[in-house]
């Protein structure tokens, strides 16, 4: 691995639903012991259970370094409350938020909330790349040092220094300024899973806004193929394509160890794309050649892994694979930065509003 290339690690701490906090907890703080980048925590309006985006806010402070991505879903939710939930998650967890972007196309999730009908995944990933846009605005609406807070003149904040951001979407508008500070991060780490099949309207949501970009491919050609093709996109929209992390998403079964391969089985070092992405079914040291092969020859930034069994796989994860990366050099050993942008190499963006003189 070039010194110069990190490679970069992540995982679902999902699974059955659960209740309890302690079993997240600790979930999160074993990646957080394999220096893993981030863990995400899908979600979905039909899905049972607590809310993600709820869960790790509870998670953030027994965890010190791990990032922190819940699926937070764009339809039929309101783009100012979502900024300002995510905001909230990067302040409590100083720093170490994402979010990892979801539509709801269906009727039976339009019909819990009765708002709209449900309309089609074109539509609604437009309407996403809009709601990724105006989160970023109103994560810059308020300069660093809005605040006052002066009992003295009763003076809470410089208005000077809030901006509205006057957004008007295909199907919301958001005047603004935000009511939560700008987050520690200036933008928390946006997220979007590409899978097969989907839209073009996903894969210029992904090109245009995502820092990180989860690919669903069975083989690495086809994975640096679509790694290029996004990267190309994002230039092509006038960002640094420098700036966008694609992982190749994979389902983990580490049940059955290392072993002889037999026919129709997939193990080891091979994966098999389904309508469901790419399943890894092997031990931890096939996996870690998998991960070395696939990293060194560029086809990824590094891997999303869902474990089927999360306590067990996870496990094998961080105490197998991880171990066995470290020891090889590929992969490091402790968290250099605080915040989910510096796990990734991302810088922290500048302010827009404050770079533009103050103009909206």
């Amino acid at each position: 691995m070039s010194a110069t290339r990190t490679l970069h690690l992540a995982a679902e701490i999902g699974g059955p639903p659960r209740y309890d906090a302690a079993s997240y907890v600790a979930l999160a703080r074993l990646a957080e012991h394999g220096a893993l980048d981030f863990v995400t925590l899908r979600d979905s309006f039909e899905r049972p259970g607590p809310d993600a985006l709820a869960v790790l806010a509870r998670v953030a402070p027994a965890t010190g370094r791990v990032g922190l991505v819940p699926t937070v879903t764009t339809t039929h939710t309101e783009p100012f409350h979502l900024a300002a939930a995510i905001a909230t998650l990067d302040w409590v967890s100083h720093g170490r938020a994402g979010w990892l972007v979801d539509v709801s196309t269906t009727t039976a999730q339009a019909r819990l909330f009765g708002r709209r009908p449900a309309a089609p995944a074109s539509a609604l990933w437009r309407e996403a790349g809009e709601v990724a846009d105006v989160a970023a605005r109103l994560w810059d609406s308020r300069e660093e040092d809005a605040g006052i807070r002066d009992t003295s003149t009763g003076r809470f904040v410089d208005r000077d220094t809030l901006h509205p951001v006057d957004f008007r979407g295909a199907t919301f508008a958001v005047r603004g300024p935000a009511t939560v500070p700008r987050p520690p991060q200036g933008h928390p780490v946006t997220v979007v899973d590409i899978v097969t099949g989907r839209t073009p309207e996903l894969t210029e949501t992904a090109a245009r806004y995502a820092d990180v970009v989860l690919i669903r491919a069975g083989r690495a050609e086809e994975a640096a193929a679509l790694r290029g093709r996004l990267r190309a996109r994002a230039a092509e929209t006038g960002r640094d394509p420098g700036t966008l992390r694609v992982l190749a998403a994979l389902t983990l079964d580490c049940h059955d160890g290392e072993r002889p391969r037999e026919p129709g089985c997939v193990y080891g070092t091979h994966t098999a794309a389904g309508a469901a992405g790419a399943h890894y079914r092997g031990g931890p040291v096939d996996l870690a050649d998998l991960i070395t092969r696939w990293h060194g020859d560029e086809a990824v930034d590094g891997f999303h892994l869902t474990p089927v069994e999360p306590h067990r796989d996870l496990e094998r994860l961080v105490n197998g694979t991880v171990a066995v990366l470290q020891h090889r050099g590929l992969f490091r050993t402790f968290h250099p930065g605080g915040t989910l942008r510096e796990h990734l190499g991302l810088a922290r963006p500048a302010n827009r509003y404050t770079t533009a003189g103050g103009a909206s």
